[in-house]
């Protein structure tokens, strides 16, 4: 047991890291949270966790060393992607004037909470880094003896704290003083998260698998 808990310990003191980097998980959550409001943005918190499970869970059962030696399967995954951000971007950069007052209003109805968490668990979903990122940690610090079941275990603990990192930024990004002073910024928002996708659309453009 107590090797186990070393393992979780390594795992999550490297995961921690990861958690509070920018990329597109952050950027989508933070305009969920700005444009659609705290509801939104906790549905696309969830999605973006539940999808790092799908990752975990192929890189257990062995796709991940499939996906990380397949120059085709990568490309497919990594084009996907591109894809998606850059969709999301462009959207983002056309969007009209926001109101972050009814953010919790009319606004969240315009949304649904399956749409919501759709977002979140496609950004993460459509991502190729957590290929190599959790085959690496896995390979690295987990022990191939470990259970499938204690690493299944570990890749809950990873997601949960994802998820409640996520929920944070939403709670902080929709209480009154911050919507208001993001709500002065207008569509300066929405033209910023818009670039920052297309930002990371094309530096996964020209990622290439190693």
């Amino acid at each position: 047991m107590s090797n186990y808990l070393m393992e979780l310990a390594a795992l999550m003191a490297i995961f921690s890291f990861a958690i509070v980097s920018p990329g597109a998980d952050l950027a989508m959550v933070m305009r969920q949270s700005l444009v659609h409001g705290r509801r939104a943005a906790i549905f696309t918190s969830f999605g973006v966790g539940t999808s790092l499970m799908f990752h975990v869970t192929y890189t257990i059962l062995g796709l991940g060393l499939i996906i990380s030696k397949s120059i085709l399967l990568f490309n497919i995954v990594k084009w996907l992607g591109v894809a998606y951000l850059l969709y999301i971007g462009v959207q983002s950069l056309r969007a009209g004037k926001m109101s972050l007052a009814v953010a919790e209003g009319p606004a969240d109805k315009a949304q649904s909470a399956l749409k919501a968490f759709g977002l979140g668990f496609a950004a993460n979903a459509l991502n190729p880094k957590p290929v190599f990122f959790f085959l690496s940690i896995f390979s690295t610090v987990v022990s191939v003896e470990t259970p499938t079941a204690v690493k299944f275990g570990y890749g809950l603990v990873m997601a949960s704290c994802l998820i409640a990192w996520f929920v944070g930024v939403s709670f902080f990004l929709t209480t009154p003083k911050m919507r208001a002073a993001f709500e002065r910024a207008g569509q300066w928002i929405d033209r910023t998260s818009g670039l920052v996708f297309i930002a990371l659309g094309l530096k996964l453009a020209v990622q290439r698998a190693n």
